[in-house]
């Protein structure tokens, strides 16, 4: 006999009409029974936690469209269209509760022989949270308790039915080559620190099964060169028709950089749970947290509107620098006045050269053009070390590469010196730490090289002057995507005085471009104030 906690609450929406994910193969079909089966096993289950504990767990419309097309649409053998579904939403939407669910569906109701499923994330003890809402789970669930042994000390559920289990796995990819995964449900696919656990998991390791389920569920990120935003991309690349594939199934609920994520109606758009697992009252708080703090600007944003923030606590927001996105028209620039700032670094590492062109009128932008290099013999390796996509940017022409393991000055020299040919560079900047006979030889080219230090006194002034400039939006830059990896990289450093230059110890990755960009910005401002008086009169350095 079912007590009030097996009834479903009349205040507690369900999918009144199921229509089909329009990602559907043509030949593929609704299989309904299979999908109400699905459905009808999650909601026997029972929250775990806050007020719904103990009660059924009775799917909230979005949840149900998701259980219904992962596993009600089938290919025409009856099996499994989607191989991999990848689920992106803010937290405190019942993420745990719902990956649980699909890991339990997997072990016990998806008729599998000898079913493995695996629980991964960034390390076991993230993946140990959906274990223990599964574990909880089972213990309220006689059916299904009577049928497992639960294992806590490897975090394993056995279930005697099929020989199968759910065991949640450590970190250390070495041990994962092997596995005959029939299920995966992994946790937070953003915290990855690399792509190497996603791709023992998912590439080859359900060849075996007929219809292997790759299930992630994250909330966003804020690197935009890892695999969760490999996989955000690829998700909105399907959800846009940009991109087709079949076995994959994109969800994704959070907000675009272009919608206003200070609109509450757009808070109810990110969050399809917002007034049942988590509510209205508690959103307003958090958000009232980040008015008055940027870093609880960023982590709203992140964890509650699921939006992709730049690296926390970073100098250049991420809104900011892309106003500067509109192309550029590099042929008309041909000829014209322009100041170039040089950062060297190593032989082995990133080489930046960026010009700057000062306004031909008094509403104009700067107008930024950026150069990279790195020696192409350690590109794969820097790809794989650093996971950036130095190789992509490379075959699309925004990164260059010099013959060799290390930098070739040479070749960088000769470049610059056909640049010099094409537009009138006035003044290099450049560190002069590592570039001595660099700066020499463009020095008997003809080129001004203009010692630039790398301490307050000369940074300050011009790395305040591009923060202004970049809210003004008066400097265009063209969207180049190393320059804009580069600025949310960066980290400012601050005195007591409140001086700032860019951090590269403490910067995230590379910040080669943005400093590059402050020294050309420096020399360009100074020579267009010599007649006007100097900007720098208002803005130079601070001393106590």
């Amino acid at each position: 006999m079912m007590g009030k906690s097996d009834l479903r609450p009349a205040e507690f929406p369900r999918l009144e009409h199921y229509e089909p994910s329009g990602f559907m193969l043509p030949t593929s079909h609704y299989d309904a029974k299979k999908a109400d089966r699905a459905v009808a096993f999650i909601e026997n289950l029972r929250h775990t936690k806050g007020k719904w504990a103990g009660k059924r767990f009775w799917l909230l419309p979005w949840q149900e469209q998701i259980i219904r097309d992962v596993f009600g649409i089938v290919k025409e053998n009856g099996k499994r269209q989607f191989l991999t579904a990848y689920v992106e939403i803010p937290k405190k939407n019942g993420k745990s509760e719902l990956a649980a669910a699909v890991a339990l569906y997997l072990l016990y109701g998806d008729n599998e022989p000898s079913a493995e499923v695996y629980g991964c994330a960034a390390d076991r003890q993230q993946a140990s949270i959906v274990y223990d809402v599964a574990k909880q789970m089972i213990a309220q669930s006689p059916a299904l308790e009577k049928r497992s042994k639960v294992i806590d000390s490897v975090k394993r559920v056995v279930n005697y039915s099929n020989a199968g289990f759910y065991q949640v796995l450590s970190a250390e990819v070495g041990t994962k080559h092997g596995l005959n995964v029939s299920g995966l449900v992994f946790d937070e696919l953003h915290a990855q620190p690399n792509r190497k656990l996603w791709d023992v998991m998912t590439k080859g390791s359900g060849d075996a099964r007929e219809q292997p389920l790759f299930f992630a569920i994250t909330t966003a990120g804020n690197d935009r060169n890892s695999v969760c935003w490999e996989q955000h991309q690829l998700a909105m690349d399907i959800l846009k028709g940009r991109k087709a594939d079949p076995t994959y199934y994109p969800v994704v609920y959070g907000l675009s950089d272009e919608e206003d994520w200070n609109e509450e109606e757009n808070w109810y758009k990110a969050n399809p749970s917002l007034g049942y697992t988590i509510q209205i009252d508690r959103v307003r708080n958090l958000y009232r947290q980040a008015l008055d703090n940027p870093a609880d600007e960023n982590n709203f944003k992140q964890l509650r509107l699921n939006m992709w923030v730049s690296s926390i606590g970073g100098w250049i927001p991420e809104h900011v620098w892309d106003w500067g996105s509109k192309p550029v028209d590099t042929a008309a620039l041909e000829g014209r006045t322009c100041y170039a700032g040089l950062d060297l670094s190593s032989t082995t590492d990133i080489t930046a050269f960026v010009l700057v062109f000062p306004p031909e009128s008094q509403d104009a932008p700067y107008i930024v053009l950026p150069y990279f290099w790195l020696p192409e013999e350690t590109l794969d390796l820097r790809v794989r070390r650093d996971h950036v996509m130095y190789d992509v940017w490379e075959k699309q022409g925004y990164i260059c590469t010099t013959e060799g393991n290390v930098v070739h000055y040479g070749f960088i020299e000769q470049f610059i010196d056909d640049l010099g040919r094409k537009f009138h560079i006035k003044e290099i900047a450049f560190d002069r730490w590592g570039a001595v006979q660099m700066a020499q030889d463009l020095e008997d080219m003809g080129f001004t090289m203009v010692q630039f230090g790398q301490g307050f006194r000369d940074m300050s002034p011009p790395s305040k002057e591009l923060m202004r400039l970049l809210l003004e939006k008066r400097i265009r830059h063209g969207g180049n995507p190393v320059l804009r990896w580069m600025s949310g990289n960066a980290v400012v450093k601050r005195d007591p005085a409140g001086n700032i230059k860019p951090d590269k110890e403490k910067s995230t990755e590379k910040i080669d471009g943005i400093v590059a960009l402050v020294m050309a910005l420096d020399r360009c401002i100074r020579h267009k104030d010599d007649t006007e008086g100097s900007v720098y009169d208002e803005r130079e350095l601070l001393i106590f």
